[in-house]
C-alpha cells in the first residue's frame, strides 16, 4: 500500500484525484432522486467509474472514489451511513488496480486495454471482488449503526457496483486507457518503481483479499444470522485488509 502516501508527492496524482472525485459525484449526485434504498444508495451507473479509473489512475482513484462519494452524499445520503461509503468506496478504487495481473491464472497478462476474453474474465474478476468488498463494509457499518440490515443493503451495494462496472467499465477502459497514456497521466507512469509497492508473493495477498472480501459479504448473509453479526463477518474483514496491506 506504500503508493498510497508517496503518490502525495506528486502534483499530477493529487489532480488525479480530484478528477476522479468530480467526474464521480457529478454522475452520482444528478440520480439521487432515484434511490434503491432510501437515505443509503440509489440508480448508480457512476459505480463504473472507481473500477475503469483505479486501473488508469491506481491510487489517486482509490482516494477520489472515497471523496466523490463522499461529495455525492451531501446531496441526500449523508450520515452515519458515510463513514463506511468513505471507507468502502475507497476500497472499491483500491482493488482492481492490487488485483490486475496478481491473479494466477485468472489473470491475463495482457495490457490493459486489450480486447480478448481472457482480458474480459480479469476485469470482470477485480469487478467482481471490488463490488463485494466495498457491499461488505458499507453494510457492516449500517448494521453496527442499527441503521439498516447487513441482508438488505449489502446485497443491493453488490449487484448495484457490478452490473454497472460490468456493462460500462470495459468500453471506458478501452476509450480512456490510449487517451491517458497519450497524455501520461496513468499513475505507473508517473510513480517510481521504489514508490511502488512490490510484494515478494502477489498471490497470497491477492488470495486474502478474495478470501476476506467475499468471506465477509457471505458471513453477514449467512452464518451471522446464528453466530453474531459482528464475531461473523470482523475476522474475514481483518483477513481482507491483511490483503490489502500484503498486496
Amino acid at each position: 500500500m506504500r503508493e498510497l502516501f508517496t503518490m502525495w508527492r506528486y502534483t499530477k496524482m493529487v489532480v488525479l484525484v480530484a478528477l476522479t472525485a468530480g467526474v464521480y459525484a457529478a454522475i452520482l449526485i444528478p440520480l439521487k432522486g432515484i434511490p434503491l434504498i432510501p437515505g443509503f444508495t440509489e440508480l448508480r451507473p457512476g459505480n463504473a467509474i472507481p473500477v475503469v479509473f483505479s486501473l488508469l489512475f491506481g491510487p489517486a482513484a482509490a482516494w477520489g472514489s472515497a471523496f466523490g462519494n463522499l461529495i455525492g452524499d451531501f446531496f441526500g445520503t449523508l450520515g452515519l451511513g458515510s463513514i463506511g461509503g468513505f471507507i468502502g468506496n475507497f476500497f472499491y478504487g483500491f482493488i482492481p488496480y492490487k488485483l490486475w495481473g496478481r491473479m494466477g491464472l485468472f489473470s491475463s497478462r495482457q495490457p490493459i486495454d486489450a480486447r480478448s476474453g481472457r482480458w474480459l474474465l480479469e476485469y470482470l474478476l477485480a469487478a467482481l471482488l471490488a463490488s463485494g468488498a466495498c457491499a461488505a463494509i458499507i453494510s457492516f457499518g449500517t448494521e453496527v449503526f442499527s441503521l439498516v440490515p447487513f441482508k438488505i443493503l449489502a446485497p443491493v451495494i453488490t449487484i448495484n457496483n457490478f452490473f454497472w462496472a460490468a456493462i460500462l467499465g470495459p468500453f471506458l477502459v478501452w476509450l480512456l486507457f490510449p487517451r491517458a497514456k497519450r497524455w501520461d497521466i496513468l499513475w505507473t507512469e508517473i510513480l517510481e518503481p521504489a514508490e511502488i509497492s512490490q510484494p515478494a508473493r502477489p498471490w497470497i495477498a491477492a488470495t486474502l483479499m478474495w478470501v476476506g472480501g467475499l468471506g465477509a459479504l457471505a458471513s453477514g448473509l449467512t452464518i451471522a444470522a446464528t453466530l453474531g453479526f459482528v464475531e461473523a463477518v470482523l475476522p474475514f474483514l481483518a483477513v481482507f485488509i491483511l490483503g490489502c496491506v500484503l498486496a
